[in-house]
Formats: structure tokens, sequence, C-alpha cells
């Protein structure tokens, strides 16, 4: 199905608008809270617009136990330095811990599976044009059948991002789409829309677009670029998607708090380099 841009513009508007709308309803409320103080009333008209946004719609029971989120996490190593021997103690702490997966460039997919194949829990996932996403098409395609054929569960693939600024739609589209399909029924894909690089109407943009090509999830950021993602990112994410879809949370969640912050606001996996430390209550700073 091609599109113009009028009618993914007025998908996108009226989305924006109905996130837009929920914001200010907040924004109002902190108005009338310096008005009046009444803090008590205000705090509870938030954690009330909170419980709608996450627990009344999304399945994602929140714990004081950083451990019970490890199944949320795809452990991450993308480095351009990474060595064999760090993807292989990655496949051991991933399987120690029972991460949902562990996250790597393609090259090292076949060793990824050789340390998991006996895993019925933890997936692998490869980066797909990463980390800009201005490869062809055609060679996208290529790069996840390759993964795929080497082991690969989860492809998570970089958007076309020069052409969503550039309003090329069915080209962003088409990208994804493609894609889509040439790992159906063998990956899950992903879609990193790298946030930091769009205004709050092309992240809906975007999400849209990812969601009519058939990906299954979107995902913030790379970790590559200006910025990782934000509780507002995930916010307007799950706000665009609906609940059927997935977003993945991604780039500079170091901490638990952190985590839980983005699973409460609609998060329904995180990518991390810091898993284990997350898990375990503590902080880092690695970059991813």
């Amino acid at each position: 199905m091609s599109l113009t841009n009028k009618q993914i513009n007025k998908t996108s508007k009226s989305i924006f608008k109905k996130y837009k709308k929920s914001e200010n309803n907040k924004e109002k409320d902190n108005i009338e809270y310096s008005k009046n103080n009444d803090k008590e009333e205000l705090e509870q008209e938030h954690n009330s617009f909170d419980s709608e946004l996450t627990q009344d719609n999304y399945p994602i029971k929140l714990s004081d136990n950083p451990e019970e989120i490890s199944s949320l996490i795809d452990h991450t190593i993308l480095g351009s330095d990474t060595t064999k021997e760090e993807v292989k103690n990655i496949c051991t702490e991933a399987l120690e811990y029972n991460f949902a997966s562990v996250c790597v460039n393609s090259y090292y997919v076949p060793t990824v599976y050789d340390e998991l194949k006996n895993s019925d829990n933890v997936k692998i996932c490869s980066v797909i044009s990463f980390p800009l996403g201005a490869t062809s098409t055609k060679i996208k395609i290529a790069e996840a059948k390759d993964a795929v054929e080497k082991g690969s569960q989860e492809i998570d693939m970089v958007m076309n991002i020069g052409a969503l600024k550039a309003g090329e739609v069915n080209i962003v589209k088409n990208d994804i789409e493609q894609v889509v399909k040439a790992v159906k029924n063998k990956a899950l894909v992903k879609v990193i829309i790298e946030c930091c690089l769009l205004t709050d109407r092309e992240k809906v943009k975007a999400c849209s677009l990812a969601k009519i090509a058939g990906a299954d999830f979107v995902k913030t950021s790379t970790g590559f670029s200006d910025g990782g993602a934000t509780v507002e990112d995930i916010k307007l994410m799950r706000e665009t998607v609906g609940p059927d879809m997935g977003v993945k949370a991604s780039g500079g969640i170091r901490d638990y708090q952190t985590a839980r912050e983005m699973i409460a606001a609609g998060a329904n996996r995180i990518g991390a380099s810091s898993s284990v430390q997350i898990i375990k209550g503590e902080s880092t700073n690695k970059d991813y």
C-alpha cells in the first residue's frame, strides 16, 4: 500500500494531538497546584494518569526486585572494538541471569549461536544497518537474511532516518516492510528510530510507519548518537503504537531505577550493556 504524505501526516497529527492533550492536562494541574497549594490532590491526579497510561493498559507489573525484570533485557555489546571473548562473556552472563536476548553486531551471530544453542529462553539478536540506517534496502535485506540464517531470532534494524526527515514516508515504510518480509516467521523485527534526531511529530510518524510496515517493536536509540532513551519518548511511542506492539528503550539505561521508569512509561523491552548492574541494583558509567 502506497501512502501519501497527507495520509500519514493526518494520522501522525491526530496521535500527536492526543498525546499533547494529556501532557497539557498535566501542565494545567501544575498551574492549579501553584494556585491552590493542594499537593495531595495533585499527586492523586498524577498517579491516576500514570496508572491509566501503564498498569491498566499494559501487562507488565512492576516490582521492587530488580531481578524480576531480567527477562525484559536485551544484554547488549555493540562496540567496534568488541572481541569474541567479550561476546562469549556476555553470553555466559545472559544464561546466568536469564536475559531476553544477547544483542550483537551481525558478525558475532555465529559466536552467540554456539554459546546459546542449548538455551530455550535467551534469544539471539542482531543489529542491522547499524548505527546509521543509511544503507540501501537491498543491503539491509541481505544482512538481515544472513543474520537469521546464522541463528538470529531478532533483528534490530535502523530506520532510514534521513528519508524520514525529508518527508519520504513511502521510502521509510518500504525499507522496513522489505526487511520484515525477508525474515517473516523467522525473526522479530525491531525498528530503531533514533529519537534524539527527531522532533516529536517525526517520532510519531516513524512509529506509525513501523507499525504499518509490520514491525514487531519500535526502539528509541542506537546508543551511538546524541542521546538515548527518555521517559517522555517512551510515553509518546507507546501512545502511538498502542498496547499490541513492542516498545524498546535503549541508550543510557545504566541502573534499575531508570529501567523501572522506562517500563512504567510503557516499554516492554530494555536494551543495555549494563544489564548485570541493573538487576543487581547497581549503576555504571557504560555508554550504552
